[in-house]
């Protein structure tokens, strides 16, 4: 009956009722909610089953072995074609106006799995690099919330394309993982694999530099 609700949505969009669904598997409205206690139940066990076909996309993706830019760019591509290729499925879920709430949970529980496993790898990176790994769990809850964010912009608006966004949200995030490495990793911090932007500055003179600078200036200016 869920792999029916789930072509429904398919079919009918975010807003399919519960007659569609129930049509969808065969069955009436009356033996649909024999197993369902309401609508509400019925999109909490939908939203149950689009987590893990995301799941099912980014988690094989944060435990290869890959460099660091490119473990980024590959997680958010992962993300990105699972609701590129559900997206119905994805507004069903995340984003339905008639129960906001009911897969509230539901979202809630993917996004910590993806943040765990994201928080894992960026504490590994860290401690490797022989650096404070504090940040890790708080870094990566805030990625995965940037990336779903982007990526719900994304789906309402196309005005990049899948790879561009990915190229996109790779520079800035690398960025940033790149500095609190250290600069460690492959690529150039700020940079990532066919990214667009640099984000990272040139670091400027110290102060040792700029002070040396100064006292040839005023030898060359004294002949």
């Amino acid at each position: 009956m869920v792999a029916a609700a789930m072509g429904a949505i398919r079919r009918h969009g975010p807003g399919v009722s519960v007659a569609d669904m129930a049509a969808e598997a065969g069955i009436t409205k009356p033996v649909l909610y024999r197993h369902f206690t309401d609508r509400a139940d019925l999109q909490r066990a939908v939203g149950e089953e689009a987590a893990g076909l995301l799941m099912a996309r980014i988690a094989p993706v944060l435990l290869e072995d890959r460099e660091p830019a490119d473990h980024i760019r590959a997680m958010i591509d992962a993300f990105l074609a699972g609701i590129e290729d559900e997206p119905e499925l994805w507004r069903f879920v995340v984003h339905n106006p008639a129960e906001r709430g009911a897969g509230a949970e539901v979202v809630d529980d993917a996004r910590e799995q993806i943040a765990r496993l994201l928080a894992t790898l960026l504490g590994e990176r860290l401690r490797a690099a022989g650096l404070d790994s504090g940040g890790a769990e708080a870094w990566a809850h805030g990625l995965v919330g940037m990336v779903q964010s982007a990526g719900d912009w994304w789906l309402e608006r196309r005005t990049m394309t899948r790879t561009a966004l990915t190229d996109y949200l790779t520079t800035l995030i690398w960025g940033g993982v790149a500095g609190a490495l250290g600069g460690t990793g492959t690529g150039q911090p700020g940079q990532a694999p066919g990214g667009p932007l640099r984000l990272i500055p040139t670091p400027g003179p110290t102060s040792d530099q700029t002070a040396g600078d100064a006292a040839r200036a005023r030898e060359t200016d004294h002949g």
